[in-house]
């Protein structure tokens, strides 16, 4: 180690450093002075003095032979040895003190000095030389690769485009999958776009493997265009989510893939909305996860998720925190990885309502602190964090007739529309890329970064409408699942592929990021109220719940209610096991039936055994008396009977009972859905004109045959 002086009043002295031309020629004039004087004043013999340096001389010189130093350093080392050695074995026969000795001395100092110079210069030189002779070879090496590559394609874009290029550079990926050429574009009006529409061409000329392809962009300037040839086709592998879980920020963008070069590509949503679509098997839920991934990493955003389709995009992130099945390594508790989930339509309404709420209350609450950082923006950090709505098959919401879910979209695009600056934005999913979901210009407006899973799936992919002005994009360039197409305002439409986010990942993220979510920001905390503050509620998530059973004995493993619903088959028989307690519907149900009665007289009681097996004609309302499972289902079926012929709809019926039951218009859907299934009821009609007919007011069907 190294041992310094410090000095206020002079410089630092480091006295392990290693000796110069001036401090090397001091140290050997002052110690052939010294051992000069000493051996004069014990009358040492002289020639032992000689016999140290010759000593010396032939040490330096074998070092510098090992280390291999250039000659004219080895002979001015072993010189200055012998010099040295010389002038001191005369020094102790004729004295040191004299004026001729001194002079001397000082005379070899100079000519150490100056030797040492000398020497060092050459082999620094020499170094020089040598690691520039090196990367000479290894630059020629990989330019006369690069020189090939530049040749080659020079010729195959003459040969199908018809443009003469100049290649200026050739630049090889650190992956290892492909490489860059940066080509100048003949004078004359030519410009990369012409070469990029033949994209699908230069790969066959180039005989590239499938999945691999030869794209071109702009280049440093107009007259310059940059082609990007794939040459080992990473899509076609699985990779899975990196297992590293460090903070993301809405600032720094997050990762939702990787390009075909393997670099990962990022969206930045500070200010951009996304969409994603993705046929039924592109992996597009597996990107959802993905996406919700990045977003529990960041420490400056809050995750609300809507999901009509029984919340499953969100449930994952939630349940396993609010079941306890995930403990933090430091005993404190897991939040759920998303901020808020709605799976129903009025939770739904709720979560929108609150965010334009937000969005507003932002706006006049920060003034002073966007007069402060003077900007228009509101500077989101972990203090103020964004808002990132998550909506899957959102897009369908936004272009579908039914009137109350056209409700639910007009204030998807309300929440577009007003919050971008107050940091509340939007990611919408839809199964495909047609013009009933691109037709919104608020959705292509604010939509900047998009995504287009194919899976190799050619209907409904209309990639033209997805990336306007973007050409040579084809579906089967992308047969892989999780693998499509994605453009952000920096980085143009290109091949990519998501990773593969498993279960297990999920909850290992859950856990690792439950500390790192934000809290809701004062202003915006007391603007949404207490529909943000209780929606973790047991009764407002009571929902997620009832879609895990379990067998009777409480012993099986759980299943879902979709689950069970396809394993279950014939008739339902729960009537006959346990009858319900009596309820004041059952009284008006009892009425109703006696009406029907008096009227058709044809009404029998199945519970009431009869010796003629075969069933009476007329009416059968059994199913009133027990057979459904709650007195709004019973209630809801007795209001599609008494519709008759002519039927009724989901919405009259969950209107009729909102106001004592507090039934939901996605509750009734799913009642009817599954009295078309088990006969009780018939769909007639398609679309907006569908109607709902109970089995006994049904047209009969013509027999076949």
């Amino acid at each position: 180690m190294a041992t310094t002086a410090t000095n206020p009043s002079g410089p630092v002295l480091d006295w392990a450093a290693g000796h110069g031309p001036v401090t090397g020629a001091l140290s050997a004039t002052t110690g052939a002075f010294a051992v000069a004087t000493t051996g004069a004043a014990t009358s040492m013999p002289p020639g032992w003095a000689l016999a140290v340096g010759a000593a010396g001389a032939l040490g330096h010189t074998i070092a510098g032979l090992r280390v291999r130093s250039a000659g004219r350093s080895i002979a001015a080392r072993a010189a200055s040895w012998l010099v040295g050695a010389g002038w001191t074995t005369w020094a102790i026969t004729h004295g040191p003190l004299t004026w001729a000795a001194l002079g001397s001395l000082a005379t070899i100092g100079v000519g150490i000095g100056a030797a040492t110079r000398s020497t060092n210069l050459y082999e620094e030189a020499r170094e020089e030389e040598a690691l520039a002779a090196e990367q000479r070879q290894i630059a020629a090496e990989l330019s006369a690769d690069r020189r090939a590559i530049a040749a080659e394609w020079a010729d195959r874009i003459q040969r199908v485009c018809s443009i003469t290029v100049r290649v200026v550079g050739v630049e090889k990926w650190e992956t290892g999958a492909g490489y860059s050429i940066d080509a100048e574009l003949p004078p004359g009006g030519a410009t990369w776009n012409k070469i990029a529409a033949e994209s699908p061409r230069l790969s066959a000329d180039a005989r590239l493997p499938h999945g691999c392809t030869a794209t071109a962009g702009p280049g440093i300037h107009q007259g310059r265009v940059i082609i990007d040839v794939t040459t080992t086709n990473v899509l076609e592998q699985e990779r899975t989510y990196p297992a590293e879980y460090g903070p993301l920020s809405v600032h720094t963008g997050i990762p939702w893939g990787y390009r075909t070069n393997a670099e990962e590509i990022r969206a930045y949503l500070r200010e951009q909305c996304a969409l994603v679509v993705g046929p039924t098997g592109s992996g597009k839920t597996n990107l959802v996860h993905l996406i919700l991934a990045g977003f529990a990493r960041a420490d400056d955003m809050l995750t609300w998720v809507i999901d009509l389709n029984a919340g499953s995009a969100g449930l994952p992130w939630v349940l396993p925190a609010l079941n306890g099945e995930i403990q933090a390594p430091d005993g404190k508790t897991v939040r759920p990885g998303v901020d808020w989930l709605a799976g129903t339509f009025d939770e739904a309404m709720t979560m929108l309502d609150t965010a334009v709420k937000v969005a507003k209350h932002r706006k006049m609450g920060y003034q002073d602190l966007l007069a402060r950082h003077n900007t228009d923006l509101l500077p989101i950090s972990p203090a103020l964090p964004q808002i990132m709505l998550v909506i899957d098959e959102g897009a369908e919401i936004l272009a579908s007739n039914d009137r109350e879910v056209r409700k639910l979209g007009e204030k998807i695009l309300e929440v577009i529309r007003i919050a971008r600056a107050m940091g509340v934005r939007t990611v919408l999913t839809a199964l495909g890329a047609t013009g009933s979901v691109l037709g919104n210009l608020m959705i292509r407006r604010e939509a900047k970064v998009r995504v287009a899973l194919t899976g190799g799936e050619t209907e409904g992919m209309d990639l033209s409408k997805m990336f306007p002005g973007t050409r040579g994009l084809r579906v089967e360039q992308a047969p892989f699942k999780g693998a499509g197409f994605m453009s952000t305002p920096e980085s143009p439409a290109a091949l990519f592929k998501a990773w593969r986010i498993k279960p297990n990942q999920i909850r290992d993220i859950i856990a690792a990021t439950s500390d790192r979510h934000p809290m809701l920001d004062d202003i915006s905390a007391k603007a949404a109220g207490p529909a943000y503050a209780r929606r973790w509620d047991a009764e407002r998530t009571a929902w997620m719940r009832e879609h895990t059973l379990t067998d009777d004995d409480g012993s099986g493993p759980s299943e879902s209610a979709s689950q069970a619903a396809s394993r279950r088959t014939g008739l339902n028989l729960s009537a006959l096991r346990d009858q319900p307690a009596p309820d004041p519907m059952e009284a008006e149900l009892a009425r109703f039936r006696e009406q029907i009665d008096a009227q058709f007289a044809t009404t029998t009681d199945p519970h009431t055994p009869t010796p003629d097996k075969t069933p009476p004609p007329g009416l059968n309302l059994s199913a009133l008396r027990g057979e459904q499972d709650s007195p709004a289902q019973r209630a809801a079926l007795a209001l599609l009977l008494a519709a008759g012929p002519d039927g009724t709809g989901a919405s009259a019926i969950a209107r009729d009972l909102a106001d004592e039951h507090g039934t939901t218009r996605q509750t009734v859907v799913g009642w009817l859905k599954t009295w078309v299934q088990d006969g009780t009821a018939v769909r007639v009609g398609e679309g907006t004109k569908a109607r709902y007919v109970h089995h006994r007011h049904a047209p009969e069907q013509p027999s076949e045959g």
